[in-house]
């Protein structure tokens, strides 16, 4: 029974395997899909950004860049093709909903570089951009999305933001070096049930019929959290849910001096119009949408259910907010990007947690906005893990985290299942 056993291998679960067997534990991952990174992985835009409501998620975005600007350095030893981090850069729009002095403060607590934009700057700095305010975001179906702009809105910009290359990439470095220090992974594997006993978990039965004996569980399942959550008996503590929600991610052709000489331009965070924008190889556009309060939302019951095209209507309603902030956009006729099912959180932060099941540990709701976290998601569970089998209270002293690169202590309880609700810190988006 001293087996940790990982459900999922996405980025996160594999983030957390590599951890836990870096510290000598025995792991093993189980995951239903056929692949290391095959889930929601597969389909983030894996930016690298640092706009967070919370120091804690400032800090930890922070630290967790330079993970991934000294990739080799986390790894520790020879992957074969090392994913590739992109540093070229983020333009957050100011917004109503998260005004710049709601978060630079923060960089300036927490030390990360930033330069404070007005409009002009903005146009000089990101060529083609429209500068106009047209807060607060419309279906493209409401005449008023047409309207001229009520005012004019800057930036704040965080040089050392970018990109990770390959999502799925990422999550097989990880992987794969999670299993030069022992993991083992199961893949095609589906969990159906728990054995517990005097209130902890002992056992994790398969869909082969298997039970593997444990002495920790580690629910990373993404989208199919929920459910795992439910197979476990844990969450009448909790004060935040997790939900399936259907996302789609656009490309498009850059338009014309966006990525001048040959780089993938600055990255934009529009929440005015609703929309985020970021580079691709080969002149592209990733553009995807951050849950605006006049869109629908296409939450799910089964993960499995998601229709798995991209579709002409959320298509058009993003690469149209788009072409009105870079004019020279060109809307295309058909549909093209990626269908992704997000775990997302009731605030859109994780919860890097214990449970009330002894034994039983979530990182879950990581949708949207963990990818670029990934490196410290695993740090986090396994600090958590071993003080809490050590014998610490993790509710009533949560652990302290410090990190390598910044020097940062993060607050853990800041990702707590029984955290406060409702407090007006976060923006309630993927944006944080």
């Amino acid at each position: 029974m001293n087996v940790d056993v990982v459900v999922g291998a996405g980025v996160i679960g594999a983030s957390i395997a590599l951890e836990l067997a870096r510290s000598g534990r025995k792991v093993l991952v189980v995951d239903k899909a056929g692949g290391v990174g095959h889930g929601s992985t597969s389909s983030s835009s894996a930016v690298v950004r640092f706009n967070f409501s919370t120091r804690a998620g400032v800090a930890t975005a922070w630290e967790s860049q330079h993970c991934w600007q000294h990739w080799g350095d986390h790894l520790g030893c020879d992957v074969g093709e090392p994913v590739r981090f992109v540093r070229c850069g983020l333009a957050m729009l100011d917004v109503e909903l998260a005004p710049r002095a709601g978060y630079v403060h923060l960089f300036d607590d927490v030390g990360v570089p930033y330069e404070e934009w007005d409009s002009d700057t903005l146009r000089r700095r990101i060529p083609g951009i429209d500068a106009g305010r047209y807060w607060p975001p419309k279906r493209i179906d409401d005449e008023r999305f047409w309207d001229a702009p009520n005012g004019e809105l800057g930036a704040v910009y965080t040089p050392d933001a970018g990109y990770v290359g390959d999502p799925q990439l990422a999550a097989q470095n990880l992987a794969t070096v999670a299993a030069h220090h022992g993991a083992q992974f199961r893949l095609r594997t589906a969990v159906v049930g728990l054995d517990t006993e005097g209130g902890r978990v002992t056992g994790v039965r398969l869909d082969d019929g298997s039970t593997v004996p444990c002495r920790t569980v580690v629910n990373a399942a993404g989208p199919w959290s929920g459910a795992l959550n439910g197979l476990a008996g844990v969450g009448s503590d909790f004060t935040i849910g997790v939900r399936p929600l259907r996302q789609e991610v656009a490309h498009a052709t850059a338009p014309a001096g966006f990525a001048p000489a040959g780089s993938p331009g600055i990255s934009v965070a529009d929440m005015d119009l609703g929309t985020y924008m970021r580079g691709e190889v080969g002149g592209n556009l990733l553009i995807g949408g951050t849950e605006p309060e006049c869109d629908p939302l296409d939450w799910l019951d089964d993960p499995d259910e998601a229709h798995p095209r991209a579709t002409a209507a959320v298509f058009d309603a993003q690469v149209t907010r788009a072409a009105r902030r870079l004019t020279e956009l060109a809307v295309p006729s058909r549909p093209r990007g990626v269908v992704g099912v997000y775990d997302v959180a009731d605030d859109w932060s994780p919860i890097y947690d214990r449970t009330e099941l002894d034994g039983f540990y979530v990182a879950i709701g990581t949708s949207g906005n963990q990818f670029k976290n990934a490196p410290l998601a695993g740090k986090f569970l396994a600090t958590i893990i071993e003080q809490v089998e050590g014998g610490r209270d993790h509710d009533a002293d949560p652990v302290q985290f410090l990190g390598e690169y910044t020097g940062r202590t993060i607050d853990l309880g800041a990702f707590s299942r029984r955290r406060k609700v409702g407090t007006g810190a976060s923006s309630g988006t993927v944006m944080g």
